[in-house]
């Protein structure tokens, strides 16, 4: 099954100093037919206008992935780390039994970025942050985990869950392929930027996505992503 979720049909607040929008269930924005898919909870597509951001707030027992898209972001939290992460790279926010943060776009620009929240396979634990810089030439033609909670992607931010956040670039008219371990697992895939066509290893099913749509995908042995424009892409895949 592939899914398309197109952009102008997810869920949505402008606050003035927050443009918001969301895949699935969050806030005051409530769809019964979108509120998970499988562990993935959140993604939400925010922008930031500059010197503005979330104050110091709690979570607990949740997996926040923040993949900046342009400027950058600040972080400081109740374990005592800070850190800025800018445009490409990523940071990890390991809630456990309870963690209070913050989150501001110090930049003099607007900040755009996808957070991204998924259940982690076991409540509780000690709460952890931490960021890394995931140049996108290094995945440019390739999916590359950016944060995992499975053996062997040792060069990802840890996650405590059965699931992978990964990353890639594609040239117009080249293609990349993703199977996941199982056809019983959950695909999200979101381009952050470009347009692309995305169709299972038989050529059964296919969409074509833009910028920001969402396409929700289950029951594939293989998947194929194929650039019609230069492209971002986001993959989450969760149990």
């Amino acid at each position: 099954m592939i899914e398309l979720r197109p952009f102008s049909s997810l869920g949505a607040a402008n606050h003035g100093w927050l443009d918001a929008h969301h895949h699935f269930s969050f806030a005051n924005y409530h769809d019964p037919a979108r509120v998970h898919w499988g562990a993935l909870r959140v993604w939400n597509d925010d922008r930031i206008a500059p010197g503005t951001g979330f104050p110091t707030h709690p979570h607990n027992d949740m997996e926040i992935i923040t993949y900046v898209r342009t400027g950058a972001i600040t972080h400081r939290d109740s374990m005592g780390n800070e850190g800025r992460t800018e445009a490409g790279d990523v940071q990890v926010m390991s809630a456990g039994n309870g963690v209070r943060h913050s989150e501001y776009n110090l930049e003099n620009e607007e900040t755009t970025l996808f957070q991204i929240w998924i259940i982690p396979d076991e409540r509780g634990g000690a709460p952890s942050w931490g960021a890394r810089q995931f140049p996108k030439s290094e995945r440019a033609g390739a999916f590359i985990p950016l944060a995992s909670g499975v053996a062997n992607d040792n060069d990802a931010l840890p996650i405590r869950a059965n699931a992978r956040v990964l990353g890639a670039t594609i040239k117009a008219g080249e293609s990349v392929t993703y199977s996941p371990r199982s056809a019983d697992r959950r695909l999200y895939l979101v381009p952050a930027t470009g347009k692309v066509r995305i169709e299972d290893v038989n050529g059964a099913e296919t969409v074509e996505a833009g910028a920001r749509d969402g396409v929700a995908m289950t029951a594939l042995e293989t998947v194929t992503i194929t650039a019609l424009e230069d492209s971002e892409v986001v993959l989450v895949d969760a149990a």
